[in-house]
């Protein structure tokens, strides 16, 4: 189960983690934002040192409730932490959180290597044909509406059925437009409530049915610090036990704020599987 990403080919057979670099001043989790160039290069230096493969930079938060920025200021923030780490971490696998087309297309083009995209191409009908013009790998995630309106359209007659047939009607658009790495992500917290995000979770072995990389991106998310009753801060610990759960389920990609424990969750999970 390889990806090109840039020429070099990437075996997700084995897990790998994807470290989180928020380039905002309102991510949900604080301790993910760099917002100053010494930040970010300390930040992207650590998450290499422990062992992520990728680093996934937003510049324009997805948060429930999040404000909406225009185009120009996410790429105002963007693109010069892409060109700031890639002077000092050439061999750096950068991966872009963005929904919009015009935005993917420059960061590509300031050296990224594949797009993270939360709305799997619905929120820019542009999307799809950027990512098939530079056949970079594309990570398509599952949600409804906007991160401004998600968070009241978490209604569904069966949300892993739900699911399935949203990502394949995406995963045949794609195709269509010749896109050959694709990657997907059930969307935890994205127009899912607490009780449905452990729903998914206790399913995820059937979204393998799709036979492509699945991501996991649980990372202290409140549907850990809410249910243990807990803040944000003391969410590493839950964050671990889900992801190791989602190993075990056949998750290929952590998308982690932590690298360091989550490559220790792979490494001690790999014993079990092998």
């Amino acid at each position: 189960m390889f990806i090109n990403c840039k020429g070099k080919l990437l075996d997700l057979s084995e897990p790998k983690v994807m470290g989180i670099m928020n380039i905002t001043p309102d991510s949900f989790y604080s301790g993910s934002r760099t917002n100053t160039e010494k930040e970010i290069l300390l930040n992207a230096e650590k998450m290499l040192t422990d062992g992520a493969t990728f680093l996934d930079l937003g510049a324009y938060s997805s948060r429930p409730g999040a404000k909406d920025i225009s185009v120009e200021e996410e790429l105002n923030r963007m693109i010069p932490a892409i060109e700031l780490i890639l002077k000092d971490f050439p061999e750096a696998v950068l991966s872009i959180d963005t929904f919009r087309a015009e935005v993917a297309d420059k960061c590509i083009d300031a050296g990224a290597a594949l797009i993270n995209d939360i709305s799997a191409g619905k929120l820019d009908d542009n999307m799809l044909a950027t990512i098939a013009k530079y056949q970079v790998p594309y990570i398509m995630m599952h949600m409804k509406g906007t991160p401004q309106t998600m968070k009241d359209l978490n209604q569904y007659e069966d949300l892993t059925t739900d699911v399935l047939f949203y990502f394949s009607e995406r995963i045949k658009a794609a195709r269509e437009l010749g896109i050959h790495d694709i990657i997907i992500d059930p969307g935890f917290g994205f127009a899912k409530n607490i009780d449905q995000n452990f729903e998914l979770l206790s399913k995820l072995e059937l979204l393998k049915n799709m036979e492509l990389p699945l991501l996991m991106g649980v990372s202290r998310k409140s549907m850990i610090w809410k249910k243990l009753d807990i803040s944000v801060n003391d969410a590493l610990n839950g964050t671990s036990v889900l992801n190791t759960a989602a190993l075990l389920k056949g998750a290929n990609i952590l998308r982690v704020h932590d690298v360091k424990e989550a490559v220790e969750c792979i490494k001690l999970t790999r014993e079990l599987i092998n």
